[in-house]
């Protein structure tokens, strides 16, 4: 028997997005608050959230190094960047086998810690696998592709470009699809931070609410605007019908979305929390003993970013307005010695000593009294989720879905068993309660395959194909095939391959089970498709020159 089913840590990050119809209603974009705001527009565009997405073209050339050649992992592949009259490019090639080559269209990042690249193919978006390191100054291999080579196969989801461009508009259900253009904005703008403008142009600025100011929000709930970008969690799991582009600012982050996180154990340490800005604050000295009134914006203005040397006096200063000059325990002498001279940050908020990845550099928010104090403290999970809901407004209730806490279990399911158990027993509360639920009927499709039960599985599948998703037609096609309906399977394949036409694993499936029935004209058709789309697998484009001869 023929199987294709996908490991069901690939099924449980299976997301049932559901895109708000007004998605673009109120945005005018960043240039429409000039007229009035010239001053803070021009200082926000220097900063590293005003230039976090450019077009790749508009890059200077002297900027970068204009070439580069790097090895493509284990491989005896090679990947080369390089700038020429049509603009920036990125290649992969072996030698007599295959080439080839893409033009990089967006660049992502200021540039403080480097630029990764996006390329299109179609409305696909996909990673580029070599991206530029500020630090080291060179091109190197994009995160992640260290240890696999997916050349330009590794699509770019909404989730991943959310926080690094002012408005993506992604197709709704579809995996680093995207409209034309993608972006109604490109890097963060205005409104990403005080909400749509059109109405405050409209009313000149009168209008009562016409426009949202965090400065004048209590402080937890302007704070709610950085947490969507700078607190990743384990697991960030969107509200029932909810999207990325659903929250606004001066609304709790929860209605929006959930993060999650796993509880930390004794003697964990604190280097992988590059990404917990709100969490690693909120867990400081320095925020407990303010009684709450330390916020992102006691230290942070993002109209400004301050630059170079005077970085340390900035900070400094912002330290100075809860401490004095006299209550650090380093004597003054000491501290004017240090490079640079009286540098709190330096000390109480030290960079992560980091070169090459995604997010190296970044500052400990955690605000320790010395370099050494890297223990977690030891926060308190939900008694009945075993989790931390991160956003979880303080004081208030913030009761979770169990749809929502039942894909956060499942996208934990393969760190912990533990979370595994959760996930199934959950599962098995809503399959009654819950039955009508698309991605809960999709879930139980899934488990009854696993388990042999393909009658009850297909059931479930026909139910789930509202979510529109390649997984649940890969699972229905091979339910049907395990129940002799093979010839049937050949149509949700299909299905997945129009739901996801860049999915390796949808295109090989289909390409096997043409030859299972003998339609072998179907299959070499497909092998070419494939082989157009995935050049540089080797196996596909060997077997597609045997039965092209």
């Amino acid at each position: 028997m023929v199987s294709f089913r996908r490991p069901l840590s690939v099924f449980l990050a299976v997301s049932s997005l559901a895109l708000a119809a007004g998605r673009s209603a109120g945005y005018v974009g960043s240039k429409a608050c000039f007229g009035c705001h010239a001053s803070i527009y021009r200082s926000f565009l220097k900063t590293d959230m005003g230039r976090s997405m450019r077009m790749a073209a508009d890059l200077d050339p002297a900027s970068l190094p204009a070439s580069a050649t790097v090895p493509a992992g284990s491989s005896n592949r090679m990947l080369r960047v390089f700038h020429d009259q049509a603009g920036w490019h990125q290649s992969e090639a072996e030698t007599g086998v295959f080439s080839e080559e893409h033009k990089l269209q967006y660049a992502v990042g200021s540039g403080a810690n480097g630029l990764t690249f996006l390329i299109r193919r179609g409305n696909y978006l996909f990673q580029a696998p070599l991206s530029f390191y500020s630090k080291p100054g060179k091109w190197d291999l994009s995160p992640g592709y260290e240890t696999v080579d997916v050349g330009f196969t590794r699509a770019v989801p909404e989730p991943c470009v959310a926080c690094h461009s002012g408005r993506a508009q992604p197709v709704k259900n579809r995996s680093g699809e995207y409209q034309d253009p993608p972006f109604a904005e490109l890097a963060i703008g205005c409104e990403n931070c005080h909400g749509p403008g059109k109405q405050h142009i409209k009313t000149m600025g009168k209008g009562r609410g016409s426009i949202v100011n965090p400065a004048r929000l209590q402080p937890r709930l302007a704070e709610e605007i950085c947490m969507d970008c700078h607190q990743r969690g384990d697991t960030r799991i969107l509200q029932p019908g909810k999207s990325f582009a659903d929250f606004r600012p001066g609304q709790w982050l929860i209605g929006t979305l959930a993060i999650f996180k796993v509880p930390a154990k004794p003697g964990d340490r604190t280097e992988s929390d590059l990404l917990e800005h709100d969490a690693a604050m909120k867990a400081s000295r320095c925020f407990r003993e303010s009684a709450g009134k330390l916020s992102c914006f006691t230290c942070h203005d993002p109209h400004f970013q301050p630059r170079g040397s005077e970085t340390v006096s900035y900070f400094r200063e912002k330290c100075l307005t809860c401490h004095t000059d006299t209550s650090c325990r380093l004597a003054k002498d000491v501290r004017l010695k240090h490079d640079p001279p009286d540098d709190c940050i330096g000390c109480h908020m030290p960079r992560r000593n980091v070169a090459i990845i995604s997010h190296s550099a970044l500052t400990n928010h955690r605000i320790p009294a010395t370099q050494n104090s890297t223990a977690s403290p030891q926060e308190q999970p939900d008694p009945e989720t075993g989790l931390i809901l991160v956003d979880r407004p303080a004081g208030r209730d913030a009761p979770v879905p169990d749809i929502t806490l039942l894909r956060a279990y499942g996208e934990l399911a393969g760190r912990d068993a533990g979370y595994r158990q959760r996930y199934l027993e959950l599962l098995g509360r809503m399959s009654g309660t819950d039955s009508k639920e698309p991605f809960v009927q999709a879930a139980l499709g899934h488990k009854a395959l696993a388990e042999g039960k393909d009658d009850e599985a297909l059931a479930h599948l026909t139910a789930a194909a509202s979510l529109d998703d390649s997984t649940v037609y890969l699972d229905t096609a091979q339910a049907l095939v395990n129940l002799g309906r093979a010839s049937e399977a050949v149509d949700y394949l299909k299905r997945a391959e129009n739901a996801d036409p860049f999915d390796a694993v949808v295109q090989k499936t289909l390409i096997l089970q043409y030859i299972n029935l003998k339609r072998y004209p179907d299959a070499r058709q497909a092998m070419e498709v494939y082989v157009k789309a995935f050049p540089s697998d080797t196996f596909m484009r060997n077997l597609l020159a045997r039965v092209s001869n």
